[in-house]
């Protein structure tokens, strides 16, 4: 019988709050910002010592100035610019953020610098990982790695804290977001889930190898906030009894007993009510022929006085 070892690890994030920063002075720099989160771009080294400066996107000015004075800012509600080292911090990032931007640079004459060229890339962080294992009949474990809300999602394992190696897997690859453990193969595994503005690993779960299950059904899942301490990889693996798997079959039992008990209340209550109705509907009907044998006997009394007066 294929034993079942299912375990639901998530970490939860929030994309407001995540910051990164690029160095957008080198020509065709690519740069990341999290959807929603914060970005800090250094366009130059300092505004006071350039003659003017024109940093736009798509033939929109997003930024206008001269020396240490600030002309324009397009995104002035949501972002600030330090003449004094040359950043330009852009908060509340959106999708339509993203794009080439290119800056200009003139000098004292009107001659136009060498133009500087970026492209800002939007992701959605990675917010929860989801781990889940498997026993094969044989006594591989399969487990698989996925993620919520992240956009491009790179995937890596651990066991024990060291990076898996090719005696340790059946199939798959430590970069793979689903892997086959060998038989024998125990440990604490963690799951890394990443992309270019954020990176979760969950806590790790430690686990014997699955031919100690004895073909057992077990199911667990916990759930890992980002507030909840992980647990040290020195700590004991938490065996699963035999008698702690009969304590959950035992509870789903008495479970579906009160639902059965349930129901059959339920039933009986519509059976009564319906009886009922039937019993006063046939009560109704007999009322009826009751009252029409009394006029019919009320008649025959009354033919047979006219008929003594005769």
């Amino acid at each position: 019988m294929e034993a079942v070892i299912g375990l639901l690890l998530m970490l939860l994030g929030v994309s407001h709050g995540v910051e990164t920063s690029c160095d957008g002075r080198i020509n065709g720099a690519q740069c990341y910002g999290a959807l929603g989160g914060t970005v800090v771009l250094r366009l130059m080294d300092r505004a006071s010592v350039i003659h003017r400066y024109t940093w736009f996107k798509n033939k929109s000015v997003i930024l206008k100035g001269r020396s240490d004075k600030l002309i324009t800012n397009l995104l002035e509600n949501r972002s600030s610019f330090t003449p004094s080292d040359g950043t330009f911090r852009i908060s509340n990032l959106s999708r339509t953020d993203g794009g080439e931007y290119t800056l200009e640079i003139f000098d004292p004459s009107g001659r136009l610098l060498d133009p500087q060229i970026l492209q800002l890339n939007i992701q959605a962080p990675v917010s929860s990982v989801l781990l889940v294992s498997e026993c094969l009949s044989q006594g591989e474990m399969r487990v698989s790695c996925s993620s919520e809300g992240g956009d491009s999602p790179q995937y890596s394992w651990t066991l024990d804290g060291h990076t898996l190696t090719d005696a340790q897997l059946l199939s798959g690859n430590k970069d793979s977001n689903t892997i086959t453990l060998r038989q024998n193969v125990s440990g604490q595994l963690v799951c890394s889930v990443s992309n270019n503005v954020s990176q979760i690993s969950t806590c790790g779960f430690r686990f014997t190898d699955c031919s100690l299950s004895k073909g057992m059904h077990v199911s667990q899942r916990v759930l890992v906030t980002s507030q909840t301490q992980c647990t040290d990889p020195t700590t004991a693996p938490t065996s699963i009894t035999e008698t702690e798997v009969s304590t959950v079959d035992q509870s789903l039992l008495i479970f579906g007993l009160r639902a059965a008990v349930v129901v059959l209340i339920l039933i009986g209550i519509a059976v009564y009510f319906v009886r009922k109705k039937k019993k006063y509907k046939k009560a109704e009907g007999s009322a009826v022929p009751e009252e029409m044998n009394y006029e019919n006997s009320v008649m025959m009394v009354e033919i047979r006085s006219s008929a003594s007066e005769l």
